[in-house]
């Protein structure tokens, strides 16, 4: 690690004089406390030549495997669909790849208006009156609305779905903690939120109920009867929702839920990496001033001309903390671009096509992998784009041998539920997108129900 540094021994010296101690380690001793200190130097390696650098990133870069590179079924939260080549056009324009942010309305109306659109786009979606412009990523946005409701009724308890994304419940958690809520988890029964735990678990001091739709294992969750357990408390009900399946699914707004929330990278945004993406955020009206992040409103100039304007506030990040909806400092505005974009050139038709497609194809990957030998459906709910099945090959390490056998054949048939859940360790949760055609499947199901087959011959070996 480089050492180098501007500041001279002379400069060093008068600053150090300036602020009345002999040393840095002795201004490190006065304000940090000994116990959060790591005591030795951080474990980094000695710096390299920029030649050896760019060979080592390389190196490192051949070790990824894209969705472009294998046959892929991996969801979980991130899917691989196409993104038209008007996104990268768009996104690559100047005026808006490289904008700071548009606090100033007179300099910023292409970018302004571009948040409006996006909002008019995603409160149509879910069906809710008022979104924002954005947050960084599902889970912030989860998060962001356990803050909402601990600002709106200050109840000290929050109630979550265990079929919610493990990463959203993490993050909640984090959150809770710094401002004083207790987290209760509800689990699942026969793939979806066990309904009498969850209306037992609500009560008077429940600030907020959050579910996912679909769920984490793919089920199409009661999203109505879950909001209306919590109707008679004064929680405030959080959905986190896949957008791509609203095009087939009854809105959140038409089910009682006060806050829509959930990952945007389904529209429009890529796989690279795992990001970067944007979280988008919708609620009806009462809690408008609660909401984290900005809110583009339309209004017109002296002239009478239509514009746009950052409303309700002049920026995002609130200068006073104590008055802060959120201390996120910027908004995912290029990736909510990606987004309006998509579900422009999609279309109200396009989306609930795109649905359709998802549903059957999702069916006939149901049909054709539980008809395999070692191969059983985790749950019999209703799924959209993804589901779960049960795999005979002895827990999450068989399972983890065989995704490793698929991928070897290039096909990846999916994510270890074992992973994130005890109680499935024997599951494979399996995505699909338009990318994956009838063909793909049908590879999957070769490839899978081989990787299964060999990998309980090897148990019976073992055993014997």
């Amino acid at each position: 690690m480089s050492q180098y540094t501007a500041v001279t021994d002379a400069d060093l010296a008068e600053m150090l004089s300036a602020i009345g101690v002999g040393s840095v380690q002795e201004l490190f001793d006065r304000q940090i406390p000994a116990d959060v200190r790591l005591g030795r130097p951080l474990d980094l390696p000695e710096g390299m030549p920029e030649q050896d650098v760019y060979a080592h990133l390389r190196d490192l870069a051949a070790r990824n495997t894209g969705a472009e590179d294998e046959i892929t079924f991996l969801g979980a939260g991130m899917y691989d669909h196409y993104v038209p080549a008007v996104i990268d056009m768009l996104l690559g324009r100047s005026e808006f790849l490289t904008p700071y942010t548009p606090y100033q309305p007179e300099v910023s109306q292409g970018n302004l208006q571009v948040m409006f659109e996006y909002q008019t786009a995603i409160s149509e979606l879910t069906g809710l009156p008022v979104s924002n412009a954005s947050v960084y990523e599902g889970p912030s946005a989860v998060a962001s609305a356990g803050y909402l409701a601990r600002l709106a009724n200050g109840r000290p308890k929050f109630v979550v779905s265990r079929g919610l994304h493990p990463h959203s419940r993490e993050t909640l958690a984090t959150y809770a903690h710094g401002f004083g809520a207790e987290i209760v988890e509800v689990g699942l029964r026969d793939g979806v939120t066990d309904p009498e735990a969850w209306a037992a678990a609500i009560d008077g001091e429940t600030g907020a109920v959050f579910f996912a739709q679909p769920n984490f294992l793919g089920a199409v969750e009661d999203a109505e009867a879950l909001a209306a357990a919590a109707k008679d408390s004064p929680a405030v009900v959080v959905g986190q929702y896949d957008p791509i399946p609203l095009g087939v699914l009854k809105p959140p707004g038409e089910c009682g839920v006060d806050v829509a929330v959930g990952e945007g990278q389904t529209l429009g945004n890529r796989l690279d990496f795992g990001g970067p993406s944007f979280g988008f955020f919708a609620a009806t009206e009462a809690y408008l001033r609660r909401m984290p992040g900005r809110i583009a409103g339309e209004t017109v100039d002296a002239d009478g001309r239509r514009g746009f304007v950052l409303t309700l506030q002049t920026r995002e990040q609130h200068i006073r903390r104590e008055k802060a909806t959120s201390n996120i400092c910027t908004a995912q505005a290029l990736n909510a671009l990606a987004g309006v974009v998509y579900l422009t050139w999609l279309g109200r038709e396009g989306l609930v096509e795109l649905g359709e497609l998802l549903l059957q194809r999702t069916h006939h990957a149901r049909e054709r992998l539980t008809a395999l030998d070692g191969v059983t459906a985790l749950h019999d709910q209703p799924v959209v784009r993804e589901f779960a099945v049960a795999l005979d090959v002895g827990g999450t390490d068989g399972v983890r041998r065989v995704i490793a056998r698929c991928q070897e054949a290039g096909v990846n048939p999916g994510y270890a539920l074992g992973r994130d859940y005890e109680e499935y360790g024997d599951g494979l949760l399996v995505a699909l997108t338009e990318q994956r055609s009838a063909a793909d499947i049908d590879r999957l199901a070769e490839v899978l129900g081989a990787a299964v087959a060999a990998e309980r011959a090897d148990a019976e070996v073992a055993a014997s």
